[in-house]
Order: structure tokens, then C-alpha cells, then sequence
């Protein structure tokens, strides 16, 4: 009887030691996932940390550029309004101040361009970290597939926006007037529709002018005026047609356009300019032109 209770207890044993076995090592799997999980967990908010630092310092730079740009704006605001003011200077003298002002309006705009781009640029990267703790793919990864509709885009040959028009403009200033020209058309070519383009036609129709082809300035400076009515160039681009036909001798209708211009954008240093010429030429301005 005792013998068989002995036996009886070691069955039970094993029954109990082959039970637990199994949960053993359940668990110690458990242990291990966990244990991944945690290390993952932690490595997720490093990077979490890291993206944050660098996005600080992405900001202030981009404040900093910003603080450089509005000064700027408000420098050549200043200068403007001082060149307004002082009408009666030399012509040729505004004209050479004119460009300057034109030029320094050039580079704020593209400032702001790039501006645009390093914002967009942070908000992605803060995005894709952001994706990447939640566990979802970061934004514009599927079109970076190789085989979808981004990727099957044909890359164009032509160089970056900013760098086209910069080089040309660069060019136009150097009176390279030919290469500047290929350069200014290249960039309508390929970014017809950006903000600088009116800048680019406006530069093309005053090449023209500089070489002496009015008729033809004439024409491309009737493209700024209509395809970029509201552009930064139209303004200039009216005072540059009205001097264009007076030099055709067209003087009624050159006398028209400098008035017209007045009446448009009367604070504006073109207007300035448009009074001194129509003043040396003896006509009043809103007066139409008469043989004086």
C-alpha cells in the first residue's frame, strides 16, 4: 500500500514537471519580446530627441534668414520711397539706381523662394519622424518607388529654377547680353509658370532694348504687361515701353504709355522717372504730347 502511494506521488511529479515546461518557456519567449520591445522603444526616442535638436536648430537658422530678409525688404522700401522723393535727379543717374533697386528686389524675392523651401523641407523631416514613432510611412515614400507615377516622371534636363535664373541674371549684369538671353529663355522654357518668370520675360525685352532693337523690345515688353499684369516687373517694364517708342519716334503714343504708367502706379519710382522724361521732353504729365 505504501509502495503504491510512493508511486503514485511520482507520476504525479512528472505529470506536473511535463506540464510546466512548456509554460517555462512561454514565458522566457515573453521575456525576450519584451525585452526587444523596450530596446526599440528606447532606440524610437533617441531618434525622437535627435530630430528635435536638429529641428531647433533648423528653426533659428531659418528665423535668423528671415529677420535678414525683412531687413532687407525694409531697406529697399526705404530706398524707394527716398528715390520718389527725389524726382528731379539726373536720368541717367535714376536709371542706374532704378537697376539697383530692381536687382536687390530680385535677390529678396529669391530669398524668400529658398525660404519657402527650407520650411517645407523642415515640416517633412518633423512629419517623417513623427510617422515613424506612429508606425506609418513617411510622406511622398511611395512615389519614391522605384515603378510608380513620381518615379516614371521623365527628369528634365534643365538645371535647377533658382540656379538657371541666377546665372542668367548674373549674365545680364556682367552685359554678357547673349548668353543671358538663352538663359532668360531657357528658364521660360522649363518654369514658365514661376513667380519669376515676368522677371525673366522683363529681362529679355530689355536686352533688346539695350541692343538697339525697340520694335522688338516693344513686343516683349507687351508680353510682361499682359501674361504678368500683376508681376514686380510690369511697372517697369510700362516705363521701359514708353521710352522704346519714343525712341521710334513714336512720340504720341511713347507720351500715352509714360502717362498711363503715372496713372497706375503713381508712388512707385517708375512713375518718378516717367515725370522727369515727360518734363525734359516739355510735356506736362497727363497732358498728351504736342509739338513744343
Amino acid at each position: 500500500m505504501l509502495r503504491q502511494k510512493h508511486v503514485l506521488l511520482l507520476l504525479a511529479a512528472a505529470s506536473f514537471i511535463v506540464a510546466a515546461s512548456p509554460a517555462f518557456a512561454v514565458s522566457k519567449e515573453i521575456i525576450q519580446l519584451q525585452t526587444q520591445v523596450q530596446t526599440l522603444s528606447d532606440q524610437v526616442s533617441r531618434l525622437q530627441q535627435s530630430i528635435d535638436e536638429r529641428m531647433g536648430v533648423m528653426r533659428n537658422l531659418v528665423e535668423q534668414s528671415a529677420d535678414s530678409v525683412n531687413k532687407m525688404s525694409a531697406t529697399v522700401n526705404s530706398l524707394q520711397q527716398k528715390l520718389s522723393s527725389e524726382s528731379g535727379e539726373n536720368a541717367q543717374k535714376l536709371d542706374q539706381v532704378s537697376s539697383q533697386v530692381q536687382a536687390l528686389h530680385d535677390s529678396v524675392d529669391e530669398l524668400k523662394s529658398r525660404l519657402a523651401k527650407v520650411s517645407k523641407q523642415m515640416d517633412d523631416i518633423q512629419n517623417s519622424g513623427q510617422n515613424l514613432i506612429a508606425g506609418q510611412p513617411a510622406p511622398g515614400a511611395a512615389s519614391a518607388v522605384p515603378g510608380s507615377s513620381a518615379a516614371a516622371a521623365p527628369a528634365s534636363a534643365a538645371p535647377p529654377a533658382d540656379v538657371l535664373y541666377n546665372n542668367a541674371l548674373r549674365d545680364y549684369n556682367a552685359g554678357k547680353y547673349d548668353l543671358s538671353s538663352q538663359e532668360f529663355n531657357d528658364y521660360l522654357k522649363y518654369y514658365g509658370n514661376t513667380d519669376l518668370a515676368g522677371n525673366a520675360q522683363f529681362y529679355l525685352a530689355d536686352i533688346e532694348y539695350r541692343q538697339g532693337n525697340f520694335d522688338a523690345a516693344v513686343k516683349d515688353y507687351d508680353k510682361v504687361l499682359e501674361q504678368y499684369p500683376s508681376g514686380q516687373k510690369a511697372a517697369a517694364a510700362q516705363l521701359k515701353k514708353g521710352y522704346a517708342l519714343l525712341e521710334l519716334g513714336q512720340r504720341d503714343a511713347g507720351v500715352r504709355e509714360l502717362n498711363s504708367l503715372i496713372q497706375r502706379y503713381p508712388r512707385s519710382i517708375e512713375a518718378s522717372q516717367a515725370r522727369d522724361r515727360l518734363r525734359r521732353l516739355g510735356v506736362a504729365s497727363g497732358s498728351t504730347s504736342k509739338p513744343h
